[in-house]
């Protein structure tokens, strides 16, 4: 039998620095999507744009310059991902649970490609660190999917950090390689990580607290009902 629990995966929860400008920015921008522009047009545009990440930082290797079009193609990245989900409510494509499938795994593939790149960049003793930042990055990802199955709230934003934060810190490190050369990045690549792995614990301790309260509220409301039947009985 075909599961009908109202599905709540296109509905974010949280708060993030810049919510209330990209959504009022969303809505001025949904209305002039050109309706030759489908919502999954929108959501499949990550694929090119990933691929021109990772050849752009391959040629930024002998020309920093090209990082600018890096920084172009996570804007471009940011705009799609964003208006996908209010164009296809907007013109009600139905296309809710595919739209988050696809939405959420090519953000992860989106993500691959911006570590990718860098590794192409650096040295070679700095891509184990690399590798690092790419399962700490991919485990905050996971813990909100977890969280998701278990909770039926999808949320995007830790710390006051969202989607969009997170890109905007990636066109930032884009601006300083630029400006100080790799030199830059390769000193600040342990402050990242350090940052990054404290802010994953602080989440996932919040995160499994918040589930443990869910199971004892739970488990409180099912003793209770055993001892009402109880009484009655």
């Amino acid at each position: 039998m075909q599961n009908l629990k109202p599905f709540s995966g296109d509905k974010k929860v949280g708060t993030w620095l810049l919510r209330r400008l990209e959504q009022r920015l969303v809505r001025w921008a949904t209305k002039r999507v050109p309706k030759s522009i489908e919502t999954y047009h929108l959501t499949l545009a990550t694929i090119p744009i990933s691929a021109c990440i990772i050849l752009f930082s391959y040629l930024a290797k002998t020309d920093i310059y090209w990082l600018w079009g890096v920084s172009l193609m996570i804007f471009l990245q940011w705009l799609t991902d964003t208006l996908d989900g209010s164009v296809g409510r907007a013109r009600n494509t139905g296309l809710i649970k595919w739209g988050y499938y696809m939405d959420h795994f090519l953000d992860y593939v989106f993500l691959c490609s911006i570590l990718i790149g860098y590794s192409l960049m650096l040295p070679d003793e700095f891509k184990f660190m690399q590798l690092v930042l790419l399962a700490i990055f991919g485990s905050f990802m996971v813990n909100a999917y977890l969280s998701f199955a278990v909770t039926n709230k999808f949320r995007i934003s830790y710390l006051g950090f969202g989607p969009t934060e997170v890109r905007l810190v990636f066109i930032l490190v884009n601006t300083f390689l630029i400006i100080f050369g790799k030199t830059y990045m390769a000193w600040s690549l342990p402050y990242v990580f350090i940052l990054s792995l404290m802010g994953l614990c602080l989440v996932v301790y919040r995160t499994q607290k918040e589930i443990w309260a869910l199971d004892m509220a739970r488990k409180k409301e099912q003793n209770a009902t055993q001892d009402q039947l109880s009484g009655e009985g």
